[in-house]
């Protein structure tokens, strides 16, 4: 292959970003020379500036930690202290690694490195075995939403490529890692020193036969780690160059943008349409994360700096308050009730922590009550802020669930915090299991006929079907369709329709956040009684909110609550509203309308997703039919 081809196959590959973590000594600096070194990415000028200190401080031929420990400070103590990028790439893909600090004082630096990437690769000594840092940065990783780790067990040739040695350390650390939020983990053992099992298979390991370090990096599937669904985009700079143009420049931050998409503005809720979509390359016709744009919208609405652009049916929360994990990054402790600076997306708004619920041990993970936090300190704290935020919990969107605080007075960066939950108002109801009932002489009562009874009798098991969508979605038609075809087969079931159950048990509720989620509350306490009696239920209701139907699942129980999203694009929605409802809320006449003036949060892993401007009705029920088949709620006839 010519170099130009080379070059252009090299920029066209994808791009991962990885973190690397451990204990001082367990060889990080090691694994990563070894890395540049066998995939040929280090210039014959640095290889022979490493041999020369090499021979100088330990007789060595080549020490490949010299590659990487850039400092004079950290060559001088042997350890690393900042964090470190590197650069490097195979014919398959591009990386960026992040070396980061293994000392208990140097967390925020390990922070910092750790933020954007998508695979955390922590070391472990095999001789030492797991270690307080190990867990560490395993709970910051999974803290940071890492979606892969790698547990490398380094220095298997310290312990003779023992398979014991290494079943061992794999079996404690997924008991650990059972803790974490980890969606995909792998455990490779590998001597960065000798090379085995980095780039190529080790024979000293004949019993391991999964992929070398590289490989695995090679191939591990990122594409999934990207938010397609949720589109923001933070408006960075307003451009306009002449009166005949006036765009919105920015950073696609999640989800994808088309023209002619409906898009409304926050947090002044006006609503337009995208006319054009403009790069340095030339109109396109969509753009997704990350591309920059400037975005040409039909309506002249006021848009600023800060202001974040979001699918009207599909809109972050737009909160005076979070609940966030934040981690200090200052030698004064942070201030409670102090204001300080908040950097979120291109927004910076003043606020203030209210409340520090607890600290967290990372090692242990255990809770610690106090109300102050130092230098390198974890905690769960309540943030005010002087302005709203368009924002999303970090674990649903990285790009806009993160911030960093800024100290007014100094102007220094003290903190970083992801967030995690937006905090519930008093305007809205507890959920039924926080609740407890008004008088204490209320007790529960059982009988005597079993849940295995009624199975057996009916043929089935209780189970609740729950649709949620925005109007017009497709909702109540799915339902009854559904309800018709099980009846059809003698199963017993039955509708809870969102309007048919305003107008009786839940009449005296509005449409509020609070009056929603008491609306959802008492529907999956019916839902539980229909269950418990060996019935299925099938709900059709908006349920906007992600917090309420967690609410309702856990009313009705893991096992029997079926989420089902029926998602149809607002436009498709609007076409099929044949009583105007939409209209009506456009016009300010119908107020707290989800997908106009109200946000819908659309579900994040729903058991089923139904797409119903593709998919016909008998479709969508036969591909919930089958869901409750596989899963014997009901068996086959």
């Amino acid at each position: 292959m010519d170099p130009e081809a080379l070059l252009e196959n090299n920029l066209r590959s994808p791009l991962l970003r990885l973190s690397t973590a451990g204990s001082v000594d367990d060889g990080k600096s090691t694994l990563i020379g070894r890395l540049l070194h066998d995939t040929k990415s280090i210039y014959q000028d640095q290889i022979d500036a490493a041999k020369k200190e090499s021979a100088s401080k330990s007789n060595e031929d080549l020490s490949l930690s010299y590659l990487l420990d850039g400092l004079k400070s950290e060559r001088e103590q042997g350890i690393t202290i900042d964090v470190a990028y590197r650069y490097f790439s195979t014919p398959k893909r591009r990386f960026i690694i992040a070396d980061t600090p293994g000392h208990e004082q140097y967390t925020r630096n390990m922070v910092t490195g750790a933020s954007n990437a998508d695979l955390a690769i922590i070391l472990i000594d095999a001789r030492k075995g797991i270690s307080v840092q190990s867990k560490r940065h395993g709970f910051i990783a999974s803290l940071l939403g890492i979606p892969h780790f790698v547990i490398a067990i380094n220095k298997m040739d310290l312990v003779d490529y023992s398979e014991d040695v290494f079943r061992r350390i794999c079996d404690e650390y997924g008991v650990f890692a059972t803790k974490l939020e980890v969606k995909d983990i792998k455990f490779i053992p590998v001597s960065a020193l000798k090379g085995d099992n980095i780039v190529d298979p080790s024979r000293n390991m004949p019993w391991y036969d999964g992929e070398p370090l590289l490989k695995h990096m090679e191939s591990v599937y990122i594409g999934g780690n990207r938010n397609l669904i949720d589109f923001r985009f933070p408006v960075q700079l307003v451009l306009r160059p002449n009166q005949d143009f006036r765009g919105f420049a920015g950073t696609v931050a999640s989800g994808v943008v088309r023209v002619g998409d409906e898009v409304m503005a926050l947090p002044s809720r006006k609503i337009s349409r995208v006319k054009r979509i403009v790069t340095h390359a030339g109109d396109l016709e969509y753009a997704f994360a990350p591309l920059s744009i400037t975005l040409v919208l039909e309506d002249e609405i006021d848009v600023g700096r800060g202001d974040m652009l979001a699918h009207p049916s599909n809109q972050p929360s737009l909160k005076y308050e979070v609940e966030t994990i934040l981690v200090w990054m200052r030698e004064e402790p942070m201030e409670l009730n102090s204001p300080y600076i908040i950097k979120h997306t291109t927004k910076t708004v003043r606020g203030a922590f209210s409340r520090l619920a607890y600290k967290i041990d990372p090692n242990e993970l255990h809770r610690k009550n106090d109300n102050r936090m130092v230098l390198n300190e974890i905690g769960r704290a309540t943030l005010e802020l002087f302005q709203p935020l368009a924002c999303d919990p970090y674990a649903r969107n990285r790009s806009t669930g993160n911030f960093i605080v800024i100290d007014p007075r100094s102007n220094d960066t003290v903190g970083a915090g992801v967030i995690i939950d937006r905090v519930k108002s008093q305007e809205r109801v507890d959920l039924a299991s926080d609740i407890k009932p008004v008088s204490r002489n209320i007790v529960s009562h059982f009988g005597i006929v079993t849940k295995e009874e009624r199975e057996s009798i009916l043929d089935q098991k209780g189970a609740t079907v729950w649709l949620t969508g925005l109007s017009f979605s497709g909702k109540s038609t799915i339902a009854y369709t559904l309800e018709k075809l099980l009846m059809g087969q003698k199963r017993p079931c039955y509708v809870l329709d969102g309007e048919n159950i305003r107008q009786g048990l839940n009449r005296d509720l509005d449409f509020s956040p609070g009056g929603r989620r008491e609306n959802i509350r008492r529907i999956a306490e019916v839902a539980r009684l229909f269950n418990d009696a060996g019935i299925i239920v099938i709900t059709a209701f908006i349920s906007p909110y992600q917090d309420d139907r967690k609410g309702a699942r856990e009313i009705v129980g893991e096992e029997k609550f079926i989420e089902v999203f029926v998602d149809a694009p607002l436009e498709t929605c609007v076409q099929r509203d044949t009583r105007g409802l939409y209209d009506a809320a456009r016009k300010n006449e119908i107020p707290k309308f989800t997908g106009i003036s109200a946000p819908y949060e659309a579900p994040m892993a729903p058991h089923i997703h139904l797409r119903t401007d593709e998919q016909s009705i008998e479709e969508c029920v036969r591909t919930i039919h089958r869901y409750l088949t596989l899963n014997e709620f009901i068996q086959r006839k």
